[in-house]
């Protein structure tokens, strides 16, 4: 292969395995969310804090001023100018034409990423050496199980 060739290679198994390393990582992402309100709804705190050894904990009551969700925002608008309000209903019903640029990309048949072009990446992102080499292999499990469950087809992403 050429210096070209090995450089577009080296990029591109970079990206699929940017892009691999990114599936576990969103979905226990995702996850953590969720998972976060159903615990601080669970704890009942006594007289409404808590001081421990380790943690602390209090419920503050705040009023706060939210702001209308945009499809609020529209109906409120329509409800107070009714003309101009079927004007802006239409206006957001027209669907409009954009130019989008996408860098398709995929491993070929019967090839895989190496340990190392998976470490490269996690190095990239900051972890020391000994940190993605303890964070791969769970990542690894994590990915193949999520993997399971879908057809591993080829990908893209937008670039302009």
């Amino acid at each position: 292969m050429t210096n070209t060739n090995e450089r577009l290679e080296r990029q591109v198994i970079g990206l699929i395995a940017a892009d691999r390393l990114d599936i576990p990582i969103s979905s226990l992402s995702g996850k953590l969310k969720r998972m976060k309100p159903k615990l601080a709804s669970a704890i009942e705190l006594p007289a409404g804090s808590y001081n421990g050894t380790r943690v602390y904990a209090r419920v503050e009551p705040e009023d706060r001023l939210k702001a209308r969700t945009m499809s609020e925002a529209v109906d409120d608008f329509c409800t107070e100018h009714p003309k101009y309000g079927a004007v802006l209903q239409q206006m957001i019903e027209d669907k409009r034409s954009v130019r989008e640029t996408h860098l398709y990309f995929g491993m070929q048949e019967g090839c895989r990423l190496t340990a190392e072009d998976y470490l490269d990446v996690m190095g990239s992102l900051g972890f020391t050496e000994s940190q993605a080499t303890v964070l791969y292999g769970p990542l690894m499990d994590a990915s193949r199980n999520i993997a399971r469950k879908r057809v591993e087809s080829e990908r893209r992403i937008m670039i302009g």
